[in-house]
């Protein structure tokens, strides 16, 4: 059965039709391609490849020795655990490189989870990995995390992509910052990719994870959910930049800012998720709202800021409140949003943890609470404060800055993670470090 999420002008509900009469996924223009549809049934296990096929890079060059550079792709499904326990199907992409890996022990693999991409099927990383922007009359895609993947596979260590539960998937919505299924679609990508045929990951090589923003949360997530969900994988490091820590406090970064489509991406997830949830957007969400959650659910972040950049979510309410405001007074709605904080947990391993001290999208104090949360733990925990001039309030220039500065440092401390190089925590000095 295909599960297709519906937000109507009454409520944000889920409809189940046969997937037979459903036809080819069209999403804001974009045909998906049928390998996103999920089977009926999945393997039983978490990271168990459900099927596979060759993915041609969008950015790729033709190597001296024959084989194309940056490396050879693979498109995967996989399977995996929601946060209501049950089994989902993921996409991504694995990518073998052309470079060898000159450290110790056999090649290590990297789990990238993207930043921000959009709630629309035709956002997948995996997607972008293929067609670097898409741009067509109702929809812009733009595959801004290639660097990253392409700048980790210059180091020798293979990496696999994650699509997260829902985006390119088609058989649900995307989850957007749900702390579960990103940090299990993230670990049961490590497992997945030692399945991949012709790939020389083994299930003894060390594993890393590397994500900026909503990609930081969900590398941040796998490391603390990591020892009870997937203790067999070898996780040795992990990068969490300007990770989305305490939703609350993001909530107010992100609404009436150029990224504001956010707020409605997590809105219609957790909605999907938790009825409890539907039921206070169905009381407190009016016709406008309703109509915007509707059409946010299919944009990428190009089309997405164009839309609706700058737009306050009180113009979406029937009291005029903020949305952030009516989940505040909604004991449930707010229950919803504290089971998503991170920090209760110990991370597995070295963390590095950095975030843009101008920071108003993803708010800079709460990303630190995280690392001083960690610390209080016992966590093994890397924390840098980029200092960056202001470059704008709410424009994202304040937020994407730090991820351009810092990802060449990034990637050299998780390449030394993955060679077996020990790491310094600095958390002595957090209480002098702003």
């Amino acid at each position: 059965m295909l599960t297709t999420v519906v937000a109507t002008t009454a409520c944000v509900c889920v409809s189940v039709q046969p997937a037979a009469a459903s036809g080819p996924v069209v999403s804001r223009g974009v045909t998906i391609p049928a390998f996103y549809t999920p089977p009926a049934e999945l393997p039983a296990g978490n990271g168990v490849l459900v099927r596979h096929e060759p993915l041609s890079l969008g950015l790729s060059l033709p190597g001296l020795d024959g084989r194309p550079l940056p490396g050879t792709a693979t498109r995967l499904m996989y399977t995996s655990t929601d946060s209501g326990g049950q089994p989902v199907a993921v996409t991504g992409a694995y990518i073998e490189p052309s470079a060898d890996w000159e450290g110790d022990g056999p090649r290590p693999l990297v789990v990238v989870g993207s930043g921000t991409m959009g709630q629309g099927d035709q956002c997948a990383p995996s997607l972008s990995l293929e067609h670097p922007l898409t741009v067509t009359p109702q929809t812009v895609s733009v595959g801004y995390e290639n660097l990253a993947v392409f700048r980790l596979l210059a180091t020798g260590a293979a990496v696999v992509v994650t699509d997260y539960v829902g985006l390119g998937a088609t058989d649900r919505l995307h989850t957007y910052v749900n702390r579960v299924d990103e940090g299990h679609a993230m670990l049961d990508a490590a497992r997945a990719a030692r399945s991949v045929p012709g790939a020389s990951v083994r299930a003894d090589s060390r594993v890393a994870m590397y994500g900026y923003s909503q990609g930081g949360g969900a590398t941040a997530s796998a490391a603390e959910l990591h020892r009870a969900y997937a203790p067999d994988v070898p996780l040795v490091g992990t990068y969490s930049g300007a990770p989305p820590a305490d939703l609350t406090e993001v909530m107010k970064g992100i609404d009436g800012s150029a990224l504001a489509a956010a707020l409605g991406w997590s809105i219609n997830g957790f909605a999907q998720t938790y009825p409890e949830l539907r039921e206070v957007l169905d009381a407190n969400i009016n016709a406008t709202g309703r109509a915007a959650l509707k059409d946010i659910a299919t944009t990428c972040i190009g089309d997405a800021i164009f839309g609706y950049g700058f737009t306050r979510s009180t113009k979406w309410t029937v009291s005029g409140e903020s949305i952030g405001a009516v989940i505040a007074r909604e004991p449930e709605a707010r229950a919803i949003l504290d089971k998503q904080r991170l920090g209760m947990t110990k991370p597995t391993g070295p963390v590095r943890l950095a975030t843009g001290v101008q920071d108003d999208i993803v708010p800079h104090e709460q990303a630190r609470q995280l690392a001083l949360d960690w610390c209080d733990r016992g966590g093994d925990v890397t924390y840098k404060a980029i200092r960056l001039p202001d470059l704008g309030d709410k424009l994202t220039t304040n937020h994407v800055a730090p991820l351009l500065v810092d990802q060449g440092e990034a990637v050299e401390w998780l390449t030394d993670r993955l060679a077996g190089e020990p790491t310094t925590s600095n958390c002595s000095s957090m209480p002098t470090q702003r």
